[in-house]
């Protein structure tokens, strides 16, 4: 069973993962940040590989993810990094990022370093469910990794039913179709969750976009099984000074 399932099965609601930059504020705070997210009271840690081009993100990520390439990160230098992880690190990570460094470094290395450092799951949304299905699902499965699919407010429901099936570990449900880091009606957003909680799916459910404070987690976690915090955290990050102190502050308010 891997760490997700494994999760879920203890865990059903009010799991929260948040979103990190690797490499972000400064080029070694990857597992500070981690270490600090896990102590802290994060249940999975989706850690972001920066990338000059990421579709999915908002103006807050995507700084975070310039000044980590500018800091010189790299697949390779985040592999190094990860390396001892597992010494520190008991809960699930989840690489987030885009296909064209992925290619670049080569997708089958990619995938057996990434089980060899303990990662648990991919969400790449730039990966289309046909080339899952036919030229890279079975590489990420033989490796032991959970893929991770994202739905949104306007996914058919048939096509929602299919990612559902080929998902592994939660599903990943888009409060809205934009980018992160947006404010959100959670009138509306409540209505696509109870949708979905009435179609009974597969995979456990966490809502991402726009979930920043104790007040919109709450919201969303009354219709799903978590949530998924990414700018509200990278933008508290950019103004602190201490990562731990600034981590601590962050989630106690949140989960309060």
């Amino acid at each position: 069973m891997s760490r997700l399932s494994e999760l879920f099965k203890k865990q059903n609601q009010r799991v929260l993962n948040v979103y990190c930059t690797a490499g972000f504020p400064q080029l070694n705070s990857t597992l500070q940040v981690m270490e600090s997210l896990q102590a802290n009271g994060a249940n999975i840690i989706e850690l972001g590989m920066p990338y000059s081009d990421p579709l999915a993100d908002g103006e807050v990520i995507q700084s975070s993810g310039n000044v980590a390439l500018a800091n010189g990160m790299t697949i390779e230098t985040l592999f190094e990094q990860l390396a001892i992880m597992r010494n520190t690190i008991h809960i699930p990570v989840v690489l987030m990022g885009y296909m064209n460094p992925i290619l670049q470094y080569g997708f089958e290395a990619f995938c057996k370093k990434a089980k060899a450092v303990g990662v648990d799951g991919l969400i790449l949304p730039d990966l289309p469910l046909f080339e899952f299905e036919h030229l890279y699902g079975k590489t990420i499965k033989e490796n032991g990794l959970d893929f991770i699919f994202l739905v949104t407010p306007e996914t058919p429901e048939e096509r929602l039913r299919k990612l559902d099936t080929l998902s592994t570990g939660f599903l990943y449900a888009v409060s809205s179709s934009a980018t992160t880091g947006k404010d959100k009606d959670f009138s509306k957003v409540a209505l696509y969750l109870q949708k979905l909680q009435s179609l009974k799916l597969k995979n456990p459910v966490l809502v991402g976009f726009g979930i920043k404070d104790k007040e919109t987690f709450d919201a969303v976690c009354t219709y799903s099984n978590g949530a998924i915090i990414g700018s509200a955290y990278i933008n508290a990050l950019s103004k602190g000074t201490d990562v731990n102190d600034t981590t601590a502050q962050f989630l106690k308010a949140v989960l309060s």
